[in-house]
């Protein structure tokens, strides 16, 4: 099983939410095993269903990092639009949205090599955001 960095995934959610002037997030490790878990459930077909609220997964072939996932979900960012709170027509923007989720303030994430040679990742996070209606921050 690959070993997790957990900096790998919390410094580039970090980032993000600092640009929007959200606080940091923190390292979760019964987060953590609850994504890896599933991750590694998932590693006989990697396809990307959600296993619940509050994830956000992706895949991807090579040496797929968690960063490269969580740059993937936060490259979104141009999609979202705060003055409507809505993702732009046809986009999609929420896994940006939970990257910068004000209140989801713990961060645990797994990651997985599926039987194809891909990466699966997962990341849960709490409290759970992107509620209909509430902005992100």
């Amino acid at each position: 099983m690959p070993k997790i960095h957990p900096q790998d995934y919390l410094a580039v959610h970090n980032d993000a939410r600092a640009q929007v002037g959200v606080g940091p997030m923190s390292w979760d490790a019964s987060l953590a095993t609850r994504a890896q878990n599933y991750a590694n459930s998932r590693i006989g077909d990697c396809n990307l269903i959600h296993s619940g609220a509050g994830e956000n997964l992706a895949k991807g072939g090579g040496d797929y990092t968690g960063r490269r996932a969580v740059q993937l979900w936060v490259s979104e960012k141009p999609n979202y639009n705060y003055a409507t709170n809505q993702c732009a027509s046809g986009k999609v923007c929420g896994h940006y949205t939970q990257v910068v989720w004000r209140n989801s303030v713990r961060l645990g994430c797994g990651r997985a090599r599926c039987n194809n040679g891909w990466w699966f990742i997962s990341c849960n996070y709490d409290p759970v955001g992107n509620w209909i209606g509430q902005r992100p921050y």
